[in-house]
């Protein structure tokens, strides 16, 4: 799978526990005890929203971020030269995925409108905000929580938190509310064109009140969305100066340390989040550093215990798709199936569930079942990783027509970049990911210097040592393929990866270790991968 980040998606809030309070001896993310000043982990009922919420809509976002595309200058297919019209037919390719999407769009209102109505009522009331035009800013920000956009329709949210502002434009919390809206909306509907929207909204907030914590750890959330995760840490770092106590800045930070590579004071920056807010965004984070030091079995204890402590059907959707992630990672498919099928019947709509889904039934042999769910997928999520793992599904498999729909999804994954890059996004590891397989191969390798030269992380090294790899420079590619490895990760592809490169410099012995090992973790962690592992597994006993 792409590389699994928590980039500072809404979280839901919770009062803070200032200095001084206390707190019941509980066990908290780090199986420590602790009482007073330290969290109270994993405490049943701690209400906390997943970092990645559920929306259906995505294809039409995308389908907007395409018209945008177009706006800014795309001309008619008529009237494209020759040369230009890839790009074209890689924006047409993006439209018949936003249609197919459109179909799943039923009205699906939910509690979002209603938690939101009755909150910012709730809000008028509490604080007694009115327009009457005086310069000072309108406190309103518990009103409007974001844990409400996570609960349903995020596109009703937002239209709610639209209508709100119009009505009491000096809201400073409501736009912070509305940013973060935002940039939960373009990263669950896959569309980048939110994202200068969420900017817009952001800086309202702090024009209004600038030692505004709230927008400040939505500006830390909109970096890490657009992958500036040096400016993400630098604004979480200032919104915790502010609160030390805000739950999206403390997980804001960690996701930037843990993106900068930076990882020793991501596992202390989890330690500290664990301490003053324990809850499921912070215990799915303490998880992940976990598992890049490849402590499986403490990331496994970690999200068992958040598990056991959801309540909310996001909360459960989200905490036992990363369960299924962390087990389809070690080759347990049955496992990972079982996880998923908890996180669907609590939201039954929950993408990242079903992508993980859809790779565990290829991993198990049942291939028209994973292609049939990734399609399902990418019509409404038309993002990166389902849609080269669809085109390679359909490689794999090889009938009539397959060709062409794999080469159709590998120009999405081109139209989502280009798209991506006109809302802000830093998308070097995305490029260097997909096209060192799948597309331009130089291309591939500039993404991945330039992203390698911006942050130093296992999986940027993975990607700089293929990039090389699929251009010839071996040598280089061994060192890094070497440091992708070397905090003890568990990732088959990147044995996969390192074996490749070892056969190619003259190290058969080590070529053979580690294929061997990348297929023993997880023999379904890529159609065309492992099917390329065996391939030179058998070409290496044959030249003995």
């Amino acid at each position: 799978m792409p590389p699994r980040t928590n980039d500072g998606g809404p979280e839901r809030e919770r009062p803070a526990s200032g200095p001084g309070a206390t707190a019941p001896v509980e066990e908290t993310a780090s199986g420590e005890t602790g009482s007073g000043e330290t969290g109270s982990g994993l405490t049943a009922g701690t209400p906390a929203a997943r970092p990645e919420a559920t929306e259906t809509a995505g294809a039409a976002g995308a389908s907007e971020a395409a018209g945008t595309a177009k706006a800014a200058g795309a001309a008619p297919a008529a009237a494209v030269p020759e040369a230009a019209r890839p790009a074209e037919e890689r924006v047409a390719a993006v439209r018949r995925v936003a249609a197919a999407g459109r179909r799943w769009r039923s009205v699906r209102l939910g509690a979002c409108a209603a938690l939101l109505a009755v909150g910012l009522t709730a809000g008028a009331i509490a604080f007694g905000a009115v327009r009457d035009g005086a310069d000072a800013p309108v406190v309103t920000a518990a009103a409007v929580s974001p844990g409400l956009l996570a609960a349903a329709d995020l596109g009703t949210g937002i239209a709610s938190l639209q209508a709100h502002l119009r009505d009491q434009p000096k809201d400073f919390g409501g736009w912070a509310t509305l940013g973060l809206a935002y940039v939960e909306q373009a990263r669950t509907q896959g569309d980048p064109s939110r994202y200068p929207q969420a900017e817009r909204a952001l800086k309202r907030s702090l024009a209004l009140r600038p030692d505004n914590d709230q927008a400040l750890a939505g500006r830390a959330a909109l970096a890490a969305a657009r992958h500036e995760f040096a400016d993400a840490l630098a604004d979480a770092d200032r919104a915790l100066e502010l609160n030390p106590y805000n739950e999206r800045a403390l997980c804001s930070r960690i996701d930037a340390l843990v993106e900068l590579g930076r990882y020793e004071e991501a596992a202390r920056a989890a330690r500290t989040a664990d301490e003053r807010r324990p809850g499921i965004p912070v215990f799915t984070r303490y998880a992940y550093v976990r598992e890049l030091h490849g402590d499986v079995a403490g990331a496994r204890r970690v999200l068992d215990r958040a598990l056991a402590a959801s309540t909310a059907p996001g909360d459960i959707a989200y905490v036992a798709t990363q369960l299924g992630l962390l087990a389809w990672n070690q080759g347990d498919d049955a496992t990972a199936l079982t996880h998923y099928a908890r996180a669907l019947a609590a939201d039954e709509d929950y993408l990242p569930a079903l992508e993980g889904r859809a790779r565990a039934l290829a991993a198990s042999g049942r291939q028209a079942e994973a292609i049939e769910e990734l399609e399902n997928v990418v019509a409404r999520f038309p993002l990166p990783g389902p849609l080269v793992a669809s085109g390679e599904l359909y490689e794999v498999r090889g009938g009539e027509g397959d060709a062409a729909k794999a080469r159709d999804r590998y120009r999405l994954v081109d139209a989502w970049t280009a798209l991506a890059r006109a809302g802000g996004v830093n998308v070097d590891l995305d490029t260097a990911l997909a096209a060192a397989d799948h597309g331009d191969r130089a291309a591939a390798l500039r993404a991945a210097r330039a992203e390698w030269n911006r942050r130093r992380t296992v999986h940027t090294a993975d990607a700089l040592a293929w990039a090389l790899h699929v251009n010839g420079e071996d040598d280089e590619a061994l060192g890094h393929a070497r440091q992708a490895t070397a905090t003890g990760y568990r990732n088959a592809a990147f044995l996969y990866h390192r074996g490749v490169i070892e056969r190619a410099t003259g190290h058969p012995d080590d070529a053979r270790a580690h294929l061997t090992a990348a297929l023993e973790l997880n023999p379904g962690f890529s159609a065309l991968g492992a099917r390329e592992a065996r391939a030179a597994l058998k070409a290496l006993e044959a030249a003995e």
